[in-house]
């Protein structure tokens, strides 16, 4: 795999590799993918009517049922969301990595940021007055002169107390293979809008993880043999551990990334918040891209494809408090992320402050099919 970019339109290294072959993760009948297909779609023809609702509320209340609608919607699909560390409530650039369409309704079930999208998203039918109601921010990728202009709304929005969301990234990508990386990393133009609006930069990992193991695949390797190698796709991913099965990737089809996830049994999103990042009003762009970029990457993918060299691993990361501890699921057993004390950290040449975020934990997220 090799991995493309350009100056505005990064391209991620990914293809059919990257995703799981037949059998290779647990799946649910025909009959209950059609049943949560049938959800999806009344979800999204409410979410038309609310475009229609929205501008009339208060923004509390808008931001609610903005919300809600995004945990009712990953619960159509069948997926279960878990959401970990203190995520804002007050302005601040929330930044993620970006794998699927999953995320943008991931961050909206659990922070009530305004989502910078492409401007093409705009035109998608049911979706796209949706999105404009709900205070989406839209990029013309196509002009890049329009840039400065997309960071100034930004930083506008920030100034007048709103959270933002953006995927640095550009593009998405597994997040499994390292070569796989978009060329660049993260972009540092919109990092400028926290700069500008004195507002703090809140990395987010957003994660995929099976909670059952395969029912199918390749047989087992024998005791104490190397495991099989795959007839395509990824390794089978172990019950618990990461996978790409919600990825949207290259060339696919939105169809077909739906219907994998659709089809996916025990699929679990995380978010994940760390430590926020404060930038002085010194604090360099690409700097802050960086740190935030090694927050982000902070655990190293597991997955290698063959014959990517170490080298091309993602960023060395920075030493940043962990998140806090992980918010429960009703009827499981929570999970406790390790916290590490470390005291407030200032970078003289970068300006930028790393502390733990202030704001108010996230509420409860616990939704499955």
């Amino acid at each position: 795999m090799t991995t493309r970019h350009d100056l505005w339109r990064p391209v991620s290294g990914c293809d059919a590799g990257c995703l799981p072959g037949p059998g290779q993760t647990p799946a649910v009948p025909v009959a209950r993918r059609l049943g949560r297909l049938v959800a999806v779609l009344v979800m999204l023809l409410a979410g038309a009517a609310l475009a229609a609702l929205l501008p009339v509320l208060p923004a509390r209340e808008r931001r609610a049922v903005l919300r809600g609608w995004a945990r009712g919607t990953a619960r159509a699909f069948g997926v279960r969301l878990v959401a970990r560390g203190r995520l804002p409530r007050r302005p601040a650039l929330v930044v993620a990595n970006h794998a699927s369409w999953l995320d943008v309704l991931a961050l909206l079930a659990v922070t009530p940021a305004r989502v910078l999208a492409k401007r093409e998203v705009r035109r998608w039918p049911l979706v796209g007055p949706l999105a404009v109601a709900g205070g989406t921010l839209f990029v013309d990728r196509a002009r890049p002169r329009a840039l400065p202009a997309t960071v100034r709304r930004i930083a506008a929005t920030l100034r007048a107390g709103h959270p933002v969301a953006v995927f640095p990234e550009g593009t998405t990508w597994c997040g499994a293979a390292l070569g796989c990386r978009p060329g660049g990393g993260f972009r540092p133009a919109v990092f400028q809008a926290a700069v500008d609006a004195g507002a703090p930069v809140v990395p987010v990992r957003i994660g995929y993880h099976l909670a059952a193991a395969p029912t199918g695949g390749p047989p087992p390797a024998p005791t104490g043999g190397p495991p099989p190698a795959p007839a395509g796709g990824l390794p089978p991913a172990p019950a618990g551990g990461p996978t790409t099965v919600g990825a949207f990737l290259g060339a696919e089809s939105l169809g077909r990334s739906v219907w994998r996830v659709l089809a996916a049994r025990g699929l679990t999103v995380t978010v994940t918040a760390t430590a926020a990042l404060h930038p002085g009003r010194d604090a360099d762009r690409r700097r802050l891209a960086r740190t935030a970029e090694s927050a982000v990457h902070l655990v190293p993918p597991r997955i290698a494809t063959a014959g990517v060299p170490a080298s091309a691993a993602a960023p060395t990361p920075v030493a940043i408090p962990a998140a806090a501890p992980m918010l429960s699921l009703p009827g499981a057993a929570p999970v406790a992320a390790p916290v590490v004390p470390l005291p407030p950290l200032r970078t003289p040449e970068g300006g930028i402050a790393v502390r733990p975020a202030r704001e108010e934990p996230a509420p409860q997220v616990g939704l499955a099919a």
